[in-house]
């Protein structure tokens, strides 16, 4: 190691397409009953995709998206927005 900072970026439009895909994540989640909060989180510390229903492909859906670009952007905009 040299002692430098790694600079680590997450483009734009993958935010624009993980928004999409977590938008309807959600919806697949509230509309079987589940709170979708809960899956989500459970979903991203773990990584384990059977936090998230298959239903309406969600659980494809979901595997999609890059965990750290996803908490990248989930940080930025806590801080940001």
């Amino acid at each position: 190691m040299d002692g430098n900072t790694i600079k680590f970026m997450v483009p734009a439009e993958n935010e624009d397409e993980m928004k999409k895909i977590l938008t309807s994540v959600y919806h697949s989640l509230s509309e079987k009953g589940y709170n979708p909060i809960n899956q989500l989180v459970g979903y991203i510390l773990s990584e384990d995709p059977t936090y998230i229903t298959n239903y309406n492909n969600a659980r494809s859906e979901i595997v999609k998206i890059d965990r750290d670009d996803l908490l990248q952007a989930l940080v930025r905009h806590y801080l940001f927005d």
